[in-house]
């Protein structure tokens, strides 16, 4: 079972693939198989990188040019007795890293939400009983039981379906939810086309199904996109670039300089060697733009501080230089450009048409009848009616967490419900 999570399981039929994986739809694993597959295959749990320490993270922020001069300036300033300039040009470089460190933070957290994707448990068979479990101990070869508004825990190949639909936009961008079904495919279907599978981190929109995890953790679709996020390359902004450029060639020039006055003072000037030396250090550290990499700092925190108001994450600080440069987006997809939300804007029945008002899933507004008055449901027993129809067919769940609607189903029943509240 060693490459079992590699196999392509679209184009295997139901009964193939549970014999590929050693496992019974009727009875599920035992008790001891799993415990020994968890130990096999690991834990259902995205893999994590390696983390630095919070230390050298920190000190990664001292990493440049101009710090590097403004830390040679503190030094001679230092041995010049000026301790004053000292303690400014050090409190400088460690606001500068300190910045930097804070913001990188934050944004590591907020990247962490793509696990908050993962279902937190799951409904599997086991020694042929239906059981919860957590969704981290879900091995290949599990029977996984689905139900409108799961959240599903693992990549499952499906063994049955009643009405399945699944919303997938997390994965593919598309904002409808897919009907499944159990046949099998071409080898070549791409990934939105499977429809006889379903994936980590998707939810379960309407109707019911069963189906066998093929692959769990890292191994899952949604695993794939969080090493590909992780294997990202890092490479340098153009501020970054000019910036080093710069702090090199004022680092040449200073040196240069610094010598030649020295050369002169010297050799023409007969200058005595002691005072011409202290005379040129301090010219040397005058010419130091010891402002320019706090100057940044804070220009670009601030950008930061813009951007994280308006709900978007930027990891690195000189990130927002780059997203300042840019000109034109170009974008594919709607789905990836709305909050696949649904809303009813209006309702027509064969005695009036009503118009409504309030947006998103939050049971906010009104039912106006002929464009001047509130509806009363109680009055208009037509009305009164199809709202109750909307609520009982309806698989969908409206739920309200610190002051917020969240929906668990289709996007079109959610939008009976807020309709009817």
């Amino acid at each position: 079972m060693a490459k079992k999570q590699d196999k392509l399981w679209h184009a295997m039929d139901s009964q193939r693939t549970l014999e590929a994986l050693e496992t019974s739809r009727e009875q599920g694993l035992s008790g001891s198989e799993a415990t020994a597959r968890l130990n096999r295959y690991g834990r259902n749990e995205l893999p994590e990188g390696k983390k630095s320490p919070a230390a050298l993270k920190f000190v990664k922020h001292f990493n440049d040019v101009l710090i590097y001069i403004l830390l040679v300036a503190a030094v001679i300033m230092a041995l010049l007795g000026h301790w004053t300039d000292t303690i400014v040009i050090i409190i400088v470089v460690i606001v500068n890293a300190a910045i930097g460190f804070v913001q990188e933070h934050r944004a590591e957290q907020a990247l962490e939400g793509i696990k908050n994707m993962l279902s937190p448990e799951a409904q599997v068979l086991r020694d042929s009983s239906p059981a919860a479990i957590e969704a981290a101990e879900l091995v290949p070869g599990d029977i996984v039981l689905l139900n409108p508004g799961d959240r599903i825990p693992a990549d499952l190949r499906l063994l049955s379906s009643s009405n399945l639909k699944v919303e997938e936009s997390a994965l593919t961008g598309e904002s409808t939810s897919v009907e499944k079904q159990t046949e099998a495919l071409e080898e070549d279907c791409p990934l939105g086309d499977r429809t006889n599978m379903v994936f980590s981190g998707t939810t379960v929109a309407s109707g019911t199904g069963i189906g066998v995890a093929v692959a769990t953790g890292g191994k899952t679709e949604l695993g794939k996109i969080n090493q590909s996020i992780a294997s990202v390359e890092e490479i340098r902004t153009p501020l970054l670039q000019q910036t080093a450029r710069f702090g090199k060639m004022v680092s040449v020039v200073i040196v240069a300089v610094a010598a030649l006055m020295f050369g002169f003072g010297y050799g023409l000037r007969d200058y005595e060697t002691g005072e011409l030396l202290l005379s040129v250090i301090g010219l040397a550290v005058a010419a130091i733009p010891e402002g320019l990499p706090a100057i940044l700092s804070i220009i670009l925190a601030i950008g930061v501080q813009n951007m994280a108001r308006r709900k978007a994450i930027v990891r690195n600080l000189p990130s927002v230089e780059t997203l300042g440069a840019v000109s034109v987006i170009c974008s594919d997809k709607t789905g990836t450009l709305t909050k696949n939300e649904m809303t009813v804007t209006s309702v027509v029945t064969s005695m009036h048409e009503y118009g409504v008002t309030g947006t998103g899933y939050a049971p906010e507004g009104e039912i106006i009848r002929d464009e001047d008055k509130e509806a009363d449901p109680e009055q208009d027993r037509t009305l009164k009616h199809l709202l109750i129809c909307g609520v009982t067919c309806n698989d969908s769940v409206l739920t309200e967490e610190q002051g917020e609607w969240k929906l668990q189903g289709d996007p079109t029943e959610g939008c009976l419900l807020t309709l009817a509240g």
